[in-house]
Protein backbone atom coordinates (compact mmCIF):
# COMPACT_ATOMS: atom_id res chain seq x y z
CA UNK A 1 0.00 0.00 0.00
CA UNK A 2 1.40 3.39 -0.84
CA UNK A 3 -0.44 6.21 -0.17
CA UNK A 4 -3.33 4.87 1.34
CA UNK A 5 -3.93 3.31 -1.63
CA UNK A 6 -4.04 -0.61 -2.27
CA UNK A 7 -3.95 -1.83 -5.77
CA UNK A 8 -5.54 -5.42 -6.02
CA UNK A 9 -7.01 -7.67 -9.18
CA UNK A 10 -10.56 -8.08 -9.72
CA UNK A 11 -12.44 -10.79 -8.76
CA UNK A 12 -16.18 -12.33 -9.02
CA UNK A 13 -16.41 -10.18 -5.29
CA UNK A 14 -15.41 -6.85 -6.84
CA UNK A 15 -16.99 -7.02 -9.88
CA UNK A 16 -20.31 -4.99 -8.55
CA UNK A 17 -18.14 -2.37 -7.27
CA UNK A 18 -15.68 -2.26 -10.26
CA UNK A 19 -18.98 -1.40 -12.70
CA UNK A 20 -20.32 1.24 -9.92
CA UNK A 21 -17.49 3.09 -10.23
CA UNK A 22 -16.72 2.87 -14.09
CA UNK A 23 -20.41 4.31 -14.36
CA UNK A 24 -20.13 7.10 -12.36
CA UNK A 25 -16.65 7.87 -13.32
CA UNK A 26 -15.80 10.90 -16.00
CA UNK A 27 -12.85 9.26 -17.60
CA UNK A 28 -14.19 5.75 -17.84
CA UNK A 29 -15.73 3.94 -20.90
CA UNK A 30 -17.65 0.98 -22.00
CA UNK A 31 -14.32 -0.91 -22.84
CA UNK A 32 -14.07 -0.15 -19.01
CA UNK A 33 -16.48 -2.35 -17.74
CA UNK A 34 -15.38 -5.55 -16.23
CA UNK A 35 -17.74 -7.93 -18.40
CA UNK A 36 -14.79 -7.34 -20.65
CA UNK A 37 -12.88 -9.86 -18.65
CA UNK A 38 -15.17 -12.51 -19.21
CA UNK A 39 -15.03 -11.92 -21.92
CA UNK A 40 -11.89 -12.41 -23.68
CA UNK A 41 -11.04 -15.42 -21.05
CA UNK A 42 -14.17 -17.30 -22.40
CA UNK A 43 -13.75 -16.20 -25.86
CA UNK A 44 -9.84 -16.41 -26.90
CA UNK A 45 -8.59 -17.75 -23.58
CA UNK A 46 -6.07 -14.84 -22.65
CA UNK A 47 -4.91 -13.57 -19.21
CA UNK A 48 -6.53 -10.86 -18.22
CA UNK A 49 -5.38 -8.47 -15.33
CA UNK A 50 -7.80 -6.17 -14.59
CA UNK A 51 -6.64 -4.01 -11.64
CA UNK A 52 -8.22 -1.45 -9.23
CA UNK A 53 -7.24 0.52 -6.55
CA UNK A 54 -8.62 0.84 -3.87
CA UNK A 55 -8.67 3.64 -1.01
CA UNK A 56 -10.63 3.18 2.54
CA UNK A 57 -12.35 0.25 1.01
CA UNK A 58 -13.92 2.05 -2.14
CA UNK A 59 -12.05 1.90 -5.47
CA UNK A 60 -10.90 4.93 -6.50
CA UNK A 61 -9.39 3.87 -9.74
CA UNK A 62 -9.35 0.54 -12.31
CA UNK A 63 -6.98 -0.58 -15.03
CA UNK A 64 -8.00 -3.54 -17.64
CA UNK A 65 -4.96 -5.07 -19.04
CA UNK A 66 -5.15 -8.48 -21.66
CA UNK A 67 -1.79 -10.27 -22.10
CA UNK A 68 -1.30 -11.41 -25.87
CA UNK A 69 1.34 -13.31 -26.27
CA UNK A 70 1.62 -15.01 -29.89
CA UNK A 71 4.54 -16.26 -32.20
CA UNK A 72 3.00 -13.94 -35.07
CA UNK A 73 2.06 -10.72 -33.72
CA UNK A 74 4.37 -10.68 -30.56
CA UNK A 75 4.03 -10.38 -26.51
CA UNK A 76 2.23 -7.06 -25.07
CA UNK A 77 0.48 -6.08 -22.11
CA UNK A 78 -2.22 -4.18 -23.64
CA UNK A 79 -4.41 -1.77 -22.40
CA UNK A 80 -7.55 -2.49 -23.66
CA UNK A 81 -7.27 -5.62 -25.63
CA UNK A 82 -10.05 -5.80 -28.52
CA UNK A 83 -10.75 -2.54 -27.77
CA UNK A 84 -10.92 1.16 -28.83
CA UNK A 85 -10.18 2.96 -25.82
CA UNK A 86 -8.81 1.82 -22.58
CA UNK A 87 -6.03 2.79 -20.11
CA UNK A 88 -6.53 3.98 -16.74
CA UNK A 89 -10.14 5.57 -15.89
CA UNK A 90 -9.90 7.02 -11.96
CA UNK A 91 -10.60 9.65 -9.63
CA UNK A 92 -8.10 11.28 -8.82
CA UNK A 93 -3.64 11.53 -10.00
CA UNK A 94 -2.12 9.54 -7.06
CA UNK A 95 -4.90 6.37 -8.14
CA UNK A 96 -3.61 6.75 -11.74
CA UNK A 97 -0.02 6.81 -10.65
CA UNK A 98 -0.25 4.12 -8.82
CA UNK A 99 -1.85 2.09 -11.23
CA UNK A 100 0.80 2.28 -13.66
CA UNK A 101 3.46 1.71 -11.51
CA UNK A 102 1.72 -1.70 -11.12
CA UNK A 103 0.96 -2.02 -14.45
CA UNK A 104 5.08 -1.49 -15.28
CA UNK A 105 5.72 -4.21 -12.94
CA UNK A 106 3.43 -6.66 -14.31
CA UNK A 107 4.92 -6.17 -17.35
CA UNK A 108 8.17 -6.24 -16.46
CA UNK A 109 7.51 -9.84 -14.74
CA UNK A 110 5.32 -11.09 -17.34
CA UNK A 111 8.76 -10.25 -19.66
CA UNK A 112 6.43 -8.83 -22.58
CA UNK A 113 7.55 -6.67 -25.40
CA UNK A 114 5.68 -3.70 -24.63
CA UNK A 115 3.30 -2.26 -22.56
CA UNK A 116 0.32 -0.30 -24.13
CA UNK A 117 -1.88 2.16 -23.64
CA UNK A 118 -5.02 3.11 -26.06
CA UNK A 119 -5.86 6.80 -24.64
CA UNK A 120 -7.87 9.92 -25.57
CA UNK A 121 -5.22 12.47 -24.24
CA UNK A 122 -1.58 11.05 -23.58
CA UNK A 123 -0.47 10.54 -20.28
CA UNK A 124 3.35 9.88 -20.07
CA UNK A 125 5.52 12.46 -21.58
CA UNK A 126 8.58 9.89 -21.39
CA UNK A 127 6.93 7.18 -23.34
CA UNK A 128 6.76 6.10 -27.09
CA UNK A 129 3.70 7.32 -29.18
CA UNK A 130 1.46 6.55 -31.69
CA UNK A 131 -0.64 9.61 -32.01
CA UNK A 132 -1.48 10.09 -35.98
CA UNK A 133 -2.41 6.54 -37.00
CA UNK A 134 -5.58 6.24 -35.34
CA UNK A 135 -8.99 8.51 -34.60
CA UNK A 136 -12.49 8.51 -33.18
CA UNK A 137 -14.87 9.79 -34.27
CA UNK A 138 -17.80 11.32 -31.55
CA UNK A 139 -20.86 13.53 -32.46
CA UNK A 140 -23.73 14.71 -30.01
CA UNK A 141 -27.12 13.76 -31.62
CA UNK A 142 -30.12 15.98 -31.52
CA UNK A 143 -33.43 14.42 -29.80
CA UNK A 144 -35.25 14.83 -32.87
CA UNK A 145 -34.21 12.47 -36.05
CA UNK A 146 -35.07 14.82 -38.44
CA UNK A 147 -32.66 16.88 -37.43
CA UNK A 148 -29.96 14.40 -37.28
CA UNK A 149 -30.86 13.49 -41.03
CA UNK A 150 -30.69 17.03 -41.74
CA UNK A 151 -27.40 17.68 -39.89
CA UNK A 152 -25.98 14.90 -42.77
CA UNK A 153 -23.95 16.61 -45.47
CA UNK A 154 -25.80 16.85 -48.52
CA UNK A 155 -24.01 14.27 -50.64
CA UNK A 156 -24.17 11.57 -47.60
CA UNK A 157 -27.73 12.71 -46.76
CA UNK A 158 -28.59 11.70 -50.51
CA UNK A 159 -27.07 7.95 -50.00
CA UNK A 160 -29.21 7.79 -46.74
CA UNK A 161 -32.46 8.70 -48.57
CA UNK A 162 -31.28 6.14 -51.16
CA UNK A 163 -31.39 3.35 -48.62
CA UNK A 164 -34.54 4.51 -47.07
CA UNK A 165 -36.39 3.98 -50.22
CA UNK A 166 -34.40 0.43 -50.81
CA UNK A 167 -36.99 -1.54 -49.37
CA UNK A 168 -34.39 -2.29 -46.19
CA UNK A 169 -35.63 -2.82 -42.76
CA UNK A 170 -34.28 -3.35 -39.85
CA UNK A 171 -34.59 -5.92 -37.36
CA UNK A 172 -33.18 -6.33 -33.44
CA UNK A 173 -32.10 -9.88 -33.19
CA UNK A 174 -31.63 -11.19 -29.89
CA UNK A 175 -28.54 -13.55 -30.87
CA UNK A 176 -25.55 -13.10 -33.05
CA UNK A 177 -26.20 -15.39 -36.04
CA UNK A 178 -26.77 -13.69 -38.82
CA UNK A 179 -24.66 -10.34 -37.70
CA UNK A 180 -21.96 -13.18 -37.92
CA UNK A 181 -22.71 -14.22 -40.97
CA UNK A 182 -22.84 -10.74 -42.76
CA UNK A 183 -19.78 -9.73 -40.60
CA UNK A 184 -17.78 -12.88 -41.71
CA UNK A 185 -18.23 -12.11 -45.45
CA UNK A 186 -17.51 -8.41 -45.22
CA UNK A 187 -14.63 -8.55 -43.54
CA UNK A 188 -13.01 -11.51 -45.76
CA UNK A 189 -13.59 -9.24 -48.61
CA UNK A 190 -11.24 -6.77 -46.59
CA UNK A 191 -8.55 -9.12 -46.43
CA UNK A 192 -9.04 -9.21 -42.69
CA UNK A 193 -9.61 -12.37 -40.16
CA UNK A 194 -12.54 -12.79 -38.60
CA UNK A 195 -13.86 -13.30 -35.01
CA UNK A 196 -14.97 -16.36 -33.63
CA UNK A 197 -18.77 -16.76 -32.99
CA UNK A 198 -18.41 -17.59 -29.71
CA UNK A 199 -16.95 -14.54 -29.32
CA UNK A 200 -19.89 -12.13 -30.59
CA UNK A 201 -22.47 -14.59 -28.76
CA UNK A 202 -20.10 -13.93 -25.60
CA UNK A 203 -20.07 -10.32 -25.89
CA UNK A 204 -24.23 -10.61 -26.19
CA UNK A 205 -24.40 -12.58 -23.27
CA UNK A 206 -22.64 -11.04 -20.71
CA UNK A 207 -23.77 -7.17 -21.91
CA UNK A 208 -27.19 -8.27 -22.71
CA UNK A 209 -29.12 -5.10 -23.01
CA UNK A 210 -25.76 -2.88 -23.35
CA UNK A 211 -25.24 -5.17 -26.00
CA UNK A 212 -27.51 -4.66 -29.13
CA UNK A 213 -27.76 -6.58 -32.33
CA UNK A 214 -29.35 -4.67 -35.50
CA UNK A 215 -29.75 -6.93 -38.68
CA UNK A 216 -30.72 -4.76 -42.00
CA UNK A 217 -32.82 -7.40 -44.34
CA UNK A 218 -33.80 -6.89 -47.80
CA UNK A 219 -36.75 -8.62 -48.99
CA UNK A 220 -36.54 -11.17 -45.93
CA UNK A 221 -32.63 -11.94 -46.65
CA UNK A 222 -29.68 -10.56 -44.17
CA UNK A 223 -27.50 -8.08 -46.01
CA UNK A 224 -25.90 -6.34 -43.22
CA UNK A 225 -25.41 -6.14 -39.55
CA UNK A 226 -24.06 -4.12 -36.69
CA UNK A 227 -23.67 -5.00 -33.10
CA UNK A 228 -23.40 -1.61 -30.83
CA UNK A 229 -22.66 -1.22 -27.14
CA UNK A 230 -24.36 1.43 -25.07
CA UNK A 231 -23.04 3.05 -21.75
CA UNK A 232 -24.46 6.29 -20.03
CA UNK A 233 -25.69 8.18 -23.02
CA UNK A 234 -23.69 6.73 -25.63
CA UNK A 235 -24.35 4.74 -28.48
CA UNK A 236 -20.75 2.66 -29.95
CA UNK A 237 -21.23 0.69 -33.50
CA UNK A 238 -18.53 -1.74 -32.99
CA UNK A 239 -19.00 -4.94 -35.02
CA UNK A 240 -21.03 -3.80 -38.24
CA UNK A 241 -20.39 -5.55 -41.86
CA UNK A 242 -22.86 -5.43 -44.78
CA UNK A 243 -22.75 -7.81 -48.17
CA UNK A 244 -21.32 -7.00 -51.55
CA UNK A 245 -24.77 -5.51 -52.60
CA UNK A 246 -24.38 -2.33 -50.45
CA UNK A 247 -23.45 -0.05 -52.99
CA UNK A 248 -26.37 -0.62 -55.29
CA UNK A 249 -28.83 -0.22 -52.12
CA UNK A 250 -27.09 1.87 -49.76
CA UNK A 251 -27.07 -0.71 -46.87
CA UNK A 252 -24.21 0.76 -44.68
CA UNK A 253 -26.05 4.47 -44.82
CA UNK A 254 -29.21 2.63 -43.77
CA UNK A 255 -27.73 0.76 -41.03
CA UNK A 256 -26.24 3.38 -39.43
CA UNK A 257 -28.81 6.08 -40.12
CA UNK A 258 -31.08 3.67 -38.69
CA UNK A 259 -29.09 2.96 -35.56
CA UNK A 260 -28.88 6.51 -35.05
CA UNK A 261 -32.56 7.40 -35.35
CA UNK A 262 -33.29 4.10 -32.73
CA UNK A 263 -30.69 5.21 -30.47
CA UNK A 264 -31.73 8.73 -30.58
CA UNK A 265 -35.25 8.31 -29.81
CA UNK A 266 -34.39 6.45 -26.88
CA UNK A 267 -32.85 8.93 -25.56
CA UNK A 268 -29.46 8.65 -25.86
CA UNK A 269 -27.53 11.39 -27.38
CA UNK A 270 -23.86 10.47 -28.05
CA UNK A 271 -22.83 8.83 -31.23
CA UNK A 272 -19.29 7.19 -31.42
CA UNK A 273 -18.51 5.83 -34.75
CA UNK A 274 -15.27 4.42 -33.20
CA UNK A 275 -11.98 3.99 -34.63
CA UNK A 276 -10.53 4.71 -37.69
CA UNK A 277 -7.36 4.69 -39.44
CA UNK A 278 -6.56 7.57 -41.25
CA UNK A 279 -6.46 7.52 -45.17
CA UNK A 280 -8.67 4.52 -44.58
CA UNK A 281 -12.60 4.01 -46.70
CA UNK A 282 -13.96 3.58 -43.04
CA UNK A 283 -12.30 7.02 -42.03
CA UNK A 284 -13.35 8.58 -45.39
CA UNK A 285 -17.06 7.13 -44.70
CA UNK A 286 -17.45 8.77 -41.42
CA UNK A 287 -15.99 11.88 -42.29
CA UNK A 288 -18.78 11.91 -44.68
CA UNK A 289 -21.38 11.71 -42.07
CA UNK A 290 -20.15 15.35 -40.45
CA UNK A 291 -18.07 13.68 -37.87
CA UNK A 292 -15.15 15.01 -37.43
CA UNK A 293 -11.90 13.34 -36.34
CA UNK A 294 -10.57 13.30 -32.81
CA UNK A 295 -6.91 12.05 -32.45
CA UNK A 296 -6.24 8.68 -30.40
CA UNK A 297 -2.85 7.99 -28.69
CA UNK A 298 -1.46 4.97 -27.94
CA UNK A 299 1.32 5.26 -26.06
CA UNK A 300 3.64 2.48 -25.67
CA UNK A 301 6.53 1.20 -22.17
CA UNK A 302 9.25 -0.54 -24.40
CA UNK A 303 10.80 -3.68 -22.80
CA UNK A 304 11.31 -6.06 -25.03
CA UNK A 305 11.96 -3.97 -28.31
CA UNK A 306 13.77 -0.80 -29.16
CA UNK A 307 10.91 -0.07 -32.08
CA UNK A 308 7.59 1.13 -32.32
CA UNK A 309 5.35 -2.13 -32.71
CA UNK A 310 3.45 -1.92 -36.17
CA UNK A 311 1.01 -4.40 -36.19
CA UNK A 312 -1.86 -2.65 -38.41
CA UNK A 313 -2.83 -3.49 -41.84
CA UNK A 314 -0.75 -0.22 -43.16
CA UNK A 315 2.38 -2.14 -42.68
CA UNK A 316 3.61 -2.87 -46.16
CA UNK A 317 4.71 -6.53 -44.85
CA UNK A 318 0.87 -8.05 -44.52
CA UNK A 319 0.27 -6.55 -48.01
CA UNK A 320 0.15 -10.35 -49.53
CA UNK A 321 -1.30 -11.41 -46.64
CA UNK A 322 -4.27 -8.95 -46.89
CA UNK A 323 -4.33 -9.65 -50.95
CA UNK A 324 -4.45 -13.80 -50.93
CA UNK A 325 -6.71 -13.47 -47.60
CA UNK A 326 -9.51 -12.02 -49.99
CA UNK A 327 -9.52 -14.61 -52.13
CA UNK A 328 -9.98 -17.38 -49.76
CA UNK A 329 -13.13 -19.38 -50.24
CA UNK A 330 -15.75 -18.25 -47.25
CA UNK A 331 -15.82 -21.66 -45.44
CA UNK A 332 -11.99 -21.44 -45.43
CA UNK A 333 -11.85 -17.80 -44.09
CA UNK A 334 -14.07 -18.94 -41.14
CA UNK A 335 -12.66 -21.54 -39.81
CA UNK A 336 -8.99 -20.19 -39.88
CA UNK A 337 -9.86 -16.91 -39.33
CA UNK A 338 -10.83 -17.30 -35.54
CA UNK A 339 -7.30 -19.09 -34.93
CA UNK A 340 -5.52 -15.98 -36.22
CA UNK A 341 -7.77 -13.46 -34.97
CA UNK A 342 -7.57 -14.76 -30.89
CA UNK A 343 -4.45 -12.40 -30.83
CA UNK A 344 -4.95 -9.25 -32.83
CA UNK A 345 -6.21 -7.20 -30.09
Amino acid sequence: MVGGIAIKRLDDSARGKWDSFVSACESATFFHRAGWKTVIEESFGHDCYFLYAERDDEICGVLPLVHLHSRLFGNALISNAFCVYGGAATSDVEAQAALYAEAEKLAASLGVDYLELRLRTPVHEDWARKDDLYVTFRKTMDPDPEKNLAAIPRKQRAMVRKGLKSGLAGELDEDTSRLHNVYAESVRNLGTPVFSRKYFQTLKDVFGEDCEVLTITHEGRPVAGVMSFYFRDEVVPYYGGGTSTDRKLAINDFMYWDLMRRACEAGYRVFDFGRSKRGTGAFNFKKHWGFEPEPLVHEYKLLGINDLPEINPNNPKYSLFISAWRKLPLPVANLVGPLISRSLG
